[in-house]
């Protein structure tokens, strides 16, 4: 699975002019199943970034996770990370699960993140969105397992 992560004061979704999730501090999550992926990759990453050390302590370096600090997560499905851009001008995304099994694995891996203590919220598989945040740092971070 892949995800990039930002670290952010706030975040949100939309469907159609209506917000359907919400956080404020904490991260954004965009998240994509890959083809082979499965229910212990999901599990991995979530376990990865509630422990990710890159929000700042006491003395400002970035040493504490969203669970230290007791932040939320926005898990937004995004295939386009699969992008194979190695051939011409149009990326192709072959690379990506299958939609039914990249939904299955995008809801696994936020019930990962809830069952870690982390309060999530969510946008909409396959829905065309629009997510706005506030990114705090700048902190954008790229992973993958």
């Amino acid at each position: 699975m892949r995800a990039l992560v930002q670290r952010v004061h706030e975040a949100r979704v939309t469907v159609a002019g209506r917000e359907i999730g919400a956080i404020g501090a904490g991260l954004l999550i965009l998240v994509c199943a890959m083809a082979g992926d499965d229910e212990d990759r999901a599990d991995a990453l979530a376990a990865k970034i509630a422990k990710l050390r890159i929000f700042r302590d006491d003395e400002g370096r970035m040493n504490r996770s969203l669970l230290d600090m007791g932040g939320s997560a926005l898990v937004v499905s995004q295939f386009t990370l699969a992008a194979d851009t190695s051939r011409g001008n149009r990326p192709g995304f072959s690379a990506a699960a299958p939609p039914d099994e990249g939904k299955r694995l995008y809801e696994h891996f936020s019930a990962a993140l809830r069952a870690q203590g982390i309060h999530v919220a969510n946008g909409e598989f396959g829905a065309d969105m629009d997510v706005s945040l506030v990114n705090q740092g700048p902190v954008t971070i790229w992973l993958e397992v």
